[in-house]
């Protein structure tokens, strides 16, 4: 997979993931819309540390119970919106696998994250202004479920599976 980088990302349980999928599919403009509702943890590894990667978040969640999390509110992301999770077991998670691959990461991924659901991206700042006054109308913090992990290869368009890793 010569020159295609590695995304990692949260997954949500079955629930969560069809209420988030939902409304990203009501948001997310359509001819941009080529990925699932998730959680992006690092956007851009080198496929060199595929191998690595697996390891990695196979050691995190093998045997281990799921981070507790929330979602916590409604983002403005300028040019969208987004769904913010909080969860301290998460970005415990994210630290130690961006501090393993310190050395490779780009600078969006050495930035401080802030972990979400982006439903919308890519819309004039009217369309998004619009979207969050429409979700923060709706939208109630509650616990959701972390159902694991998952590497993907991008590729432009839609993500091609790379590896996958639940909690206990």
């Amino acid at each position: 997979m010569s020159g295609v980088p590695l995304i990692v990302t949260a997954l949500f349980g079955h629930e969560d993931f069809a209420f988030f999928n939902d409304l990203r599919g009501r948001y997310y403009p359509l001819d941009h819309n080529h990925v699932q509702a998730h959680v992006t943890m690092l956007s851009h590894l080198p496929p060199s540390v595929a191998d690595e990667l697996k390891r990695r978040l196979n050691a995190e969640t093998r045997g281990v119970p799921a981070p507790a999390a929330r979602l916590a509110g409604v983002m403005d992301l300028n040019d969208g919106v987004a769904l913010r999770i909080e969860s301290h077991g998460l970005e415990t998670i994210r630290d130690r696998i961006a501090q393993a691959f310190a050395p490779l990461l780009i600078p969006h991924d050495r930035a401080g994250w802030v972990p979400h659901v982006t439903l919308q991206n890519n819309v004039p700042r009217q369309v998004a202004l619009a979207a969050k006054a429409e979700l923060r109308a709706s939208i109630v913090p509650r616990a959701v479920k972390i159902a694991g992990l998952a590497s993907w290869w991008y590729r432009g368009g839609p993500w091609e599976a790379h590896s996958r890793h639940m909690f206990a």
